[in-house]
């Protein structure tokens, strides 16, 4: 599959049984294997519930963002505006919360496509800087953002159930990225 045959939509509140799956699906098969499963049903159970994504969705301040490859949603995207940590110098920032794609569309430019409309999207409505966060232990995820210019300012707790782990801060400048 070339990222050109992949369509970018943006996801609204009605698809949240959608939205859930596929935020379980993916972050179940990359993280399962590293963490205790009572840690991942924790998390789960608080923060990737159909309710908690349904409220997710029909907040403003969040833009979610599906990777169609025909009729499948093979991956997504959360951008939001309300974040803002400590140590980022920036006007007017936007948060690229998750990114996430099924293992079986990895290594097909499915992530980069959706990264390259992350871009775009925040570029055109005039953010400065876009940040993330990341587990300091997903190398790959962390070569990724570097690929796009990302680089580490900082670092914040994320607790995935009773274990508390390490975020690693990245952000890049959106300053002369065309604006479209």
């Amino acid at each position: 599959m070339s990222p050109d045959k992949l369509m970018i939509t943006h996801a609204g509140t009605k698809d949240a049984t959608l939205l859930t799956e596929l935020s379980v699906t993916t972050f179940c098969d990359k993280f399962a294997p590293l963490n205790k499963p009572e840690d991942m049903d924790l998390y789960l159970a608080a923060e990737m519930n159909e309710a908690k994504l349904a409220a997710e969705l029909a907040d403003t301040e969040n833009l979610f963002l599906f990777a169609q490859d025909g009729n499948t949603v093979v991956g997504y995207a959360k951008l939001r505006t309300k974040e803002r940590p400590e140590g980022l110098d920036a006007q007017n920032p936007i948060e690229l919360e998750r990114l996430y794609v099924r293992q079986q569309h990895q290594g097909k430019r499915t992530g980069s496509a959706l990264m390259d409309y992350c871009l775009a999207y925040a570029t055109a409505k005039q953010h400065d800087t876009i940040w993330l966060g990341v587990w300091e232990r997903n190398d790959g995820a962390i070569k990724f953002y570097e690929r796009y210019g990302f680089k580490i300012f900082g670092a914040h707790p994320f607790v995935l159930g009773t274990d508390h782990q390490t975020d690693v801060m990245m952000k890049r400048s959106l300053d002369g990225l065309q604006k479209y």
